[in-house]
């Protein structure tokens, strides 16, 4: 791919266990946190779980719990509390990472001519399944099946994209990708290739899954694919398997010569990507297949014309799976060895050690992991390895596995794989971005409009806002200002801020948030300039605040109000 073919990152959003947001992962990767919960047994009771299950020896009681499950802001997104109820906790979540990834972006409130489009996907709605059906809670009025499907319209995977263009008026291309466990960096991919045949201008690509509403634990069976002990230990010699777990990741996309030209702010850069089958060359429909993973490193690699030899680290599908891992190792070390003799230099891992299997969602998550691991210059060790798979001679491969973080070492450029139970497989390339020019003028004083759909909201936008300012140094007051005057929605409850450097804008958010660093401060001081205290006023009246000099800047996205919208299943205990 030529420079104009590469794909700029501007956007990202996730919720993961033990994480709202890129940061939080990034803190717990780097520092070894393992977000896989395991539980009580009477933590067990308390879920609901019948007395022979809790005391099963087969159960275990571990999961990649997602704190808020249940919970929503349906007001936000235009749902009544009995629409948001019946509506399928994949679906909510993606609601919220697309909105996120947006306003990261700094096009929380994009230009009706602008094309945004969206490609997605998430698992079987398994809460129509449990909670739902059959439900007298539910039930419709006429009792027949048909009925259902007036009832629950739009709730399958087909709808996921086409619900985020609805609630958020976005008029590009909307498309359901479905493509098991690989299906959110299939969407990636299919959303880039989007942008360079120019049918969207912008394009959020990712997924959701909701693998268990109960997030407790699951069933193991000898042989199968689940792990014998609730922890996941890809590309180990003791991996039995793998730990599911329920979250939502997405990134937003942007041709690099338009983020470039438009002074964009870019986490990373999407180089090359490449989608494949594996055909039936494999030992069932379920198995994953050597030939068609080696293809598709190999396809990503080419299209990109990159070099093996310059590829640092590969986050891997690395599911825990004896035999998923050791083909993997296998099809990696094939693609590679067409172009390097080297081995030994390239880090292996995945991000499923510490959240689980995220399925609809797994393959997205990588690839935010591996957009921070390139920003930062630091590769997260893989938890719970400690001796290479029994199969594979990993020394012989151009591959390490570490349990323990290592700096980057050669140009920062990494693969992510993900790959999909029917054989569908996604690989994707991605690279630093260009150097961002620094721009030394700050105009003496900036006006920070803020808005939200409730007073609560508000208050809690301009404590994050604060903390953000507080917390880093060089921070352009000017950015922020231009972002938030261009890059969100503009929603009824409106403050404003002025300041004339970021002290005396923390301090005024923090009257705005009511906390106890706002005594005597005041969001709009009597010295400021007679312009930006009218801007400010009409702001608050519900107006517009013109754009000024300043450029796109990842600020903190919006503090949903969530609450719960749940339903529970047929015959619960709780």
């Amino acid at each position: 791919m030529t420079d104009d073919d590469r794909i700029a990152i501007v956007g990202l959003a996730c919720r993961v266990p033990g994480a709202e947001g890129p940061a939080e992962l990034w803190a717990n990767l780097t520092g070894a946190v393992d977000a896989v919960r395991r539980f009580s047994a009477t933590d067990l009771t308390s879920a609901g779980l019948p007395a022979e299950t809790v005391t099963d020896p087969g159960f275990v009681p571990a999961f990649g719990w997602l704190a808020g499950l249940t919970d929503f802001d349906a007001a936000l997104f235009g749902y009544s509390a009995a629409d948001a109820a019946l509506l399928d906790p994949q679906h909510r979540l993606f609601l919220e990472v697309a909105w996120w990834a947006l306003e990261d972006g700094g096009y929380g409130r994009t230009d009706p001519e602008t094309q945004v489009g969206v490609f997605a996907g998430c698992g079987a709605n398994r809460y129509l399944r449990h909670h739902l059906l059959g439900n007298p809670a539910v039930q419709p009025a006429g009792g027949l099946m048909e009925d259902w499907d007036d009832l629950l319209a739009g709730g399958t995977c087909d709808y996921l994209p086409s619900r985020v263009a609805y609630a958020l008026d976005l008029k590009g291309p909307a498309v359901a990708v479905q493509t098991s466990c690989s299906s959110s960096l299939v969407a990636v991919c299919q959303a880039a290739q989007s942008l360079l045949d120019y049918r969207c201008d912008l394009a959020i690509a990712g997924g959701a899954a909701v693998v268990s509403t109960r997030q407790v634990g699951y069933r193991h069976r000898p042989g199968g694919t689940l792990a014998a002990d609730g922890a996941c230990r890809p590309y180990d010699a003791d991996a039995s398997g793998q730990v599911f777990g329920n979250g939502a990741g997405a990134v937003l996309l942007k041709r690099l010569a338009d983020a470039v030209a438009d002074d964009d702010h870019i986490h990373g850069v999407l180089a090359g990507w490449a989608v494949n089958n594996d055909g039936a060359d494999r030992a069932g429909f379920t198995a994953p297949g050597f030939t068609g993973q080696a293809a598709v490193v190999a396809e990503a690699l080419a299209a990109a014309d990159w070099q093996p030899a310059d590829v640092g680290f590969v986050e891997g599908h690395g599911s825990g799976t004896a035999i998923g891992d050791a083909l993997e190792i296998e099809s990696l070390t094939r693609a590679y060895r067409m172009r390097t003799d080297r081995s030994g230099y390239c880090v292996l891992g995945s991000v499923k050690s510490g959240v689980g299997n995220l399925d609809a969602a797994a393959g997205v998550v990588g690839l935010i992991k591996a957009v921070l691991a390139v920003r930062h210059g630091v590769i997260p060790g893989t938890l719970h390895f400690r001796r290479p798979h029994r199969d594979i001679d990993l020394a012989a491969t151009p591959f390490v596995v570490s349990a323990t973080e290592q700096k980057w070492a050669g140009p920062r450029r990494a693969g992510v794989s993900s790959f999909g139970l029917g054989g569908t497989n996604a690989h994707v390339l991605v690279e630093e971005p260009p150097v961002r020019p620094v721009v030394d003028a700050e105009p003496p004083w900036a006006l920070l409009p803020l808005s939200a759909a409730d007073p609560r909201a508000l208050r809690q936008l301009a404590g994050r806002l604060a903390e953000h300012l507080d917390s880093r140094a060089g921070t352009s007051l000017t950015d922020a200002a231009y972002t938030l005057a261009t890059g969100r929605a503009r929603l009824p409850h409106r403050a404003a801020v002025v300041a004339r450097d970021l002290s005396g804008a923390v301090a005024a958010l923090r009257s705005v948030a009511g906390g106890p660093e706002s005594e005597g401060a005041r969001p709009v001081p009597g010295d400021a300039p007679a312009e930006l205290r009218d801007q400010a006023a009409g702001w608050r009246r519900g107006g517009a605040v013109p754009a000024t000099a300043g450029r796109r800047t990842p600020l903190p996205g919006y503090p949903f109000q969530r609450d719960r919208h749940w339903i529970e299943p047929p015959g619960s205990r709780r």
